[in-house]
């Protein structure tokens, strides 16, 4: 069979791995198989070649005849198969970051996979599998922050880490990834709160109990600190006492005299009428805020402040100047005194130029030196930078200061000139503007301001002291550091009003100034502070030894002042007084056991909780007022006959004014609650005329802050009880002599009566208005039958048609009415059981007496006299009028 093929045999490298099976002779078919695994390791052939031969059969296998065919060479490549997953190293892995930090390779992760090729044996790609974390993860397995971080809430992250190999086959299990956040270490101020509460009457309320100074490992040479209370935007720079000038002045103890030259619009003289007052409340209820736009003026009346001022006096003001000429180089007056008419002389005058304020001060000639200081300049921030400032002048030549929030400034310029010679018109005080007269065509107003003023006062004669202007200028709010435990290393300093505390140590004392900052605090001493917020700002300085140095970011806060509970003011005592006319003359107190009392009502929290709701207590408190007043009810006091008049003794010993006028009384000061009720006390009504006074009614209020809060309205009503003396008529006396009585003191205007015994005996008002009443009742009633019988019968003769019981009244000579005394209510009109019985008994003598309606005619008079008096509460009921101008008695 030599046409066959009987094997094949194979050499070479691979020939020990493969071996060729023959699968058909004829054809010559045979398949290449392996006989051993591949090897995965480094040294294992991806690619493997051999030598093949083919043999016949020959004379058999393995005859010598055998031949065998031309060599072949077989390449035989491996094929990779992707049996096995990526594995991770480690199942969880743990990192940390820094605030901020954002790039570098925060965690490393890491995965294999046992596949022999790298087709499968390669991790080519990782992903995290946590959605919304601010990280991200490459394909060599560092995972990096795509985001700054903050120590602030979330500060640890768990993230899911899978890994896949080149053939996309995922890791069977994923790694736990655990970041956490740190802070970053920035110099600075740590363990501060942005706001602090204040509760009114708590005293000393630190601001930063628990903060500390990081400095980051640094050492510094010195540090520097600098707290400052801002409070500019609380009325008048600050937090301020907010009773009236003149009361301000007397708690402070200034010299008594001082012309207010801005009062009140609301005064019936005023000459701030016509300027604008803003809405604004300066210091929670002060004085009336005036605003010039520059086209407003106020000219002061003559006699009102001295025309020339003398070598000594202060001048006074609230100022907040806005934003006007004085940026363009012109000036605006404050004050100006100048020539009324014919020139425009300035004698005295207050502007403001280029910010500077700048005090005119002219002598006439012939007094002292005849070249002297005339121009006093000052150039200061505080000037245009439009916040509230309180500045005070005081004149004591040659020496003349300006105190600015209770700082004072030595004038840096001062301009001499010649005093002026007298001018034949008087000179005209201006606030706002200056007056020049002597303008052509005509006069006109020059220099306008363009600001607000408030409380402009003139003391002449007196130069006011340094410690009254700082207590009129001080604040009741400010910072504070008590002395205990101070170390001597720590140099602090205050600033005047105590709004602005300094302190610096060195390095090794940082400690020290750090305990020092945590016990300063903000106290206000108001009873009632003005409530909102008061910004706090901390500006610190390190010094180091080295060039480089931390800077440390300053610290804002601010302090909320909470509204105090608002004290109800209450007024109490006798509400109705009677008194004889006779002791008017002298004068009677109006409130003799007038109590006032302030309470406050709290709540007393979960221990006073009763059935759900919170149980509420009132106490009382002590603190001032600073006005009452007395006003008559719906009327006016009748000028030269009554007034109401307070002891001076009572006043003087409490520094308290008291101003009449029509309406009545008003009392100002600042003053205890118990000053004012022992004033009011003797308080006395006096009328000099009161004949035909019967009755008055005052209202009494109290307020405290200027009206911030009033007490209740308590009326009095004041019965001036009148002595009548009637005339004794013999037929009263014998037709009724059971009402024959004392006099009386009775009062008209229909209230209790007090009745004085006396020896004589004449009948009362009673007792002759019942007999009046009765009488006429009778004598109407018998008239007036008699004339319709006479007219029944006339009216029959004449008209038989006439319905029955019909009477036609001939009143040709004849007016009928109800006597008028009927509006008196008579006991009996009531039905009173002893004047019906008088009445009866004496119905035949009314009649036969011919004297008797005269009588009621001029007893008529006097009733229609006493419904007068009552104020006709009552109307009459069907009166009707006597006409007996024709008829004969």
């Amino acid at each position: 069979m030599t046409g066959e093929i009987c094997g094949f045999r194979i050499s070479g490298p691979g020939a020990t791995s493969f071996e060729v099976v023959l699968v058909d002779g004829r054809s010559g078919e045979g398949i290449v198989r392996a006989l051993e695994p591949v090897g995965c390791g480094p040294s294992a052939h991806r690619e493997l070649s051999f030598t093949l031969h083919a043999y016949d059969c020959g004379d058999g296998l393995g005859g010598a005849n055998q031949r065998k065919s031309h060599k072949a060479t077989v390449h035989v490549r491996v094929k990779s198969v992707n049996r096995h997953t990526p594995v991770f190293g480690r199942t969880s892995y743990n990192g940390s970051v820094t605030e901020e930090h954002v790039g570098e390779s925060l965690v490393h992760v890491e995965a294999t996979d046992s596949d022999c090729t790298p087709q499968y044996g390669n991790i080519c790609d990782y992903q995290l599998m946590t959605p919304d974390v601010p990280f991200t993860v490459d394909a060599s397995g560092d995972i990096r922050a795509t985001d700054k971080l903050s120590f602030a809430e979330p500060r640890e992250y768990q993230l899911s880490v899978t890994a896949f190999d080149c053939g996309k086959r995922r890791a069977a299990e994923d790694a736990t990834v655990t970041i956490q956040v740190e802070p970053t270490c920035r110099p600075g101020w740590q363990g501060w709160s942005q706001q602090v509460d204040y509760e009114p009457g708590s005293g000393l309320q630190p601001l930063f109990p628990a903060i500390f100074l990081e400095t980051c490992g640094q050492a510094p040479a010195s540090v520097r600190t600098a707290l400052e209370l801002q409070s500019n935007h609380v009325g008048r720079g600050c937090d301020r006492e907010t009773y009236a000038e003149s009361s301000r002045r007397r708690l402070c103890g200034a010299t008594e005299g001082g012309i207010e030259l801005l009062p009140s619009p609301a005064m019936l003289e005023s000459w701030t009428q016509d300027i604008r007052v803003e809405q604004e409340a300066v210091g929670d209820g002060g004085e009336a805020v005036f605003h010039f736009e520059g086209s407003q003026a106020a000219l002061v009346p003559d006699l009102v402040a001295p025309v020339n001022l003398s070598e000594r006096f202060t001048l006074a003001t609230w100022l907040r100047h806005g934003v006007g000429h004085a940026a363009r180089g012109e000036k605006e007056a404050v004050l100006c005194s100048s020539d009324k008419a014919g020139m425009n002389r300035h004698h005295y005058s207050l502007y403001i130029h280029n910010c500077r304020l700048v005090f005119l001060l002219r002598t006439e000639l012939g007094h002292g030196d005849p070249f002297q200081p005339a121009e006093f300049h000052w150039k200061l921030e505080q000037v245009c930078d439009q916040e509230w400032h309180h500045y005070v002048i005081t004149v004591d030549l040659p020496s003349v200061t300006l105190f600015v929030d209770g700082m004072p400034y030595q004038p840096y310029l001062v301009t001499d000139d010649w005093p002026i010679r007298p001018g034949r018109s008087h000179s005209q005080l201006t606030i706002g503007a200056c007056w020049h007269g002597g303008d052509l065509p005509s006069p006109q107003f020059a220099q306008h301001l363009r600001g607000d003023l408030a409380g402009l006062m003139l003391l002449p004669g007196w130069a006011e002291s340094a410690s009254v202007i700082a207590c009129l200028h001080a604040c009741k709010e400010s910072l504070d550091l008590p002395s205990t435990r101070l170390a001597s290393a720590i140099a602090v300093q205050f600033n005047p009003s105590h709004q602005v505390i300094s302190m610096e140590a060195s390095g090794p004392n940082l400690a020290q100034l750090t305990g020092a900052m945590q016990r300063i605090g903000y106290i206000n001493s108001r009873q009632f502070p003005t409530p909102g917020p008061r910004r706090v700002k901390l500006s610190t300085t390190i010094g180091c030894a080295a060039e480089a140095c931390v800077a440390v970011p300053d610290v804002e806060a601010f302090v909320q002042v909470l509204r105090a509970e608002d004290p109800r003011i209450s007024l109490g005592g006798t509400d109705h007084l009677a008194h004889s006319a006779e002791e008017l003359s002298d004068g009677v107190v109006l409130f003799p056991d007038l109590h006032v009392v302030s309470s406050v009502t709290k709540e007393l929290g979960a221990e006073g909780e009763r059935h759900g709701q919170e149980a509420m207590v009132s106490e009382e408190i002590l603190h001032t007022l600073d006005r009452c007043e007395v006003a008559i009810v719906d009327n006016t006091l009748e000028p030269r006959q009554e007034w109401l008049e307070v002891p001076h003794e009572q006043l003087g010993a409490r520094g308290l004014e008291a101003t009449n006028s029509s309406q009545g009384l008003v009392i100002t000061g600042v003053d205890s609650l118990a000053s004012y009720e022992q004033v009011l006390r003797s308080l006395r009504y006096m009328h000099n005329n009161p004949e035909g006074l019967f009755e008055r009614q005052f209202r009494l209020s109290c307020s405290e802050l200027n009206g911030r809060y009033m007490s209740n309205p308590f009326q009095l009503d004041l019965t001036v009880l009148h002595t009548l003396h009637s005339m004794q008529h013999v037929n009263h006396l014998q037709a009724a002599p059971e009402f024959v009585q004392s006099d009386q003191y009775t009062e008209l205007g229909g209230h209790s009566i007090a009745a004085t015994q006396h020896s004589t005996a004449i009948p009362s008002m009673a007792a002759v208005v019942i007999i009046l009443c009765v009488g006429f009742l009778v004598f109407a009633i018998v008239l007036g039958v008699v004339r319709a019988r006479s007219a029944n019968k006339r009216g029959a003769r004449d008209n038989d048609t006439s319905k029955e019981g019909e009477m036609d009244w001939d009143d040709s000579a004849l007016t009928i009415t109800v006597n008028p005394m009927e509006s008196y209510e008579c006991p009996g009109s009531e039905g009173d059981s002893e004047t019906e019985l008088v009445a009866e008994d004496g119905e035949e003598e009314e009649e036969d007496d011919e004297e008797e309606p005269a009588i009621g005619e001029s007893e008529s008079s006097e009733g229609e006299a006493e419904d007068e008096v009552k104020g006709g509460t009552h109307a009459p009921r069907q009166q009707l009028e006597w006409d007996d101008s024709t008829l004969t008695f």
